[in-house]
């Protein structure tokens, strides 16, 4: 990739991208939802109660997940994201909630105060995906969480687009074994967003030092999808064939 040598020239050509484009993303893929064609939090339930609790927003973006978890009774609000537009959209939205907000402008691999040993929840929809170093924002992650507290994270299936839709039928474009950075055609090739399987993320976890307690590729593929539904960015014909969103739960062991 030229003139994208390290991981730090990609975290700045992305956070260039995201302030440029954040305005399209406010309110988009937020809790309860968890990606396109993907069962909801309602659903699924995998937080349980809220109440009381103090979480931390990877990629919080505009605010709108941690405003689902504040109206639910969490007693503490953190998050971090790494651009500046979608942090100050997040400290509106959340100004008049009546617990603690503390929101960081920051990339997920490192940590910009965060406490550690201290979070109920930790969570990431559709975000962590966009870490340059998946094996260090987890290891952050791990270290942000309290013994027995929970993380749970969304992002877009990593087989969904290895699929091309040519000559009226789909075909493999890209090889799902082949992992590493990719420029992404969804942003016209703006940003680099690095590939990696399923089994990376949940290998990944496990060498976090998290235990593993649920993975969820179902695939929901509703009969009408409105302009401000997150599904509106995919095919649903090729929905029907592969997974648009995974879903997984872990644990920091006690």
């Amino acid at each position: 990739m030229e003139g994208l040598e390290t991981n730090t020239d990609i975290l700045n050509m992305n956070k260039d991208s995201w302030e440029r484009s954040a305005e399209r993303f406010f309110g988009k893929t937020a809790l309860p939802e968890y990606g396109p064609y993907s069962l909801s939090e309602e659903q699924l339930e995998l937080f349980g109660n809220i109440a009381g609790h103090k979480v931390l927003d990877i990629g919080c973006g505009s605010g709108h997940s941690l405003q689902y978890m504040g109206d639910r009774g969490a007693k503490e609000l953190w998050g971090l994201d790494f651009s500046a537009k979608q942090i100050a959209t997040a400290k509106n939205l959340l100004s008049n909630q009546q617990v603690n907000v503390s929101l960081f402008e920051s990339p997920m691999e490192k940590n910009p105060g965060i406490p550690r040993d201290y979070f109920d929840i930790a969570y990431s929809i559709y975000a962590l995906g966009w870490t340059v170093d998946l094996h260090r924002t987890l290891l952050n992650i791990h270290s942000y969480l309290k013994p027995g507290g929970i993380f749970i994270f969304s992002w877009e299936h990593p087989i969904h687009d290895r699929l091309a839709y040519t000559q009226s039928s789909f075909t493999f474009k890209k090889s799902y074994h082949i992992e590493g950075p990719e420029y992404n055609e969804a942003w016209h090739n703006h940003v680099v967003i690095y590939h990696r399987k399923l089994s990376t993320y949940i290998n990944t976890l496990i060498e976090a030092g998290f235990t593993i307690e649920k993975v969820i590729d179902e695939v929901v593929l509703p009969e009408n999808v409105g302009a401000d539904h997150p599904s509106r960015w995919y095919s649903s014909q090729r929905a029907q064939l592969v997974p648009a969103t995974f879903i997984i739960k872990a644990s920091k062991k006690h």
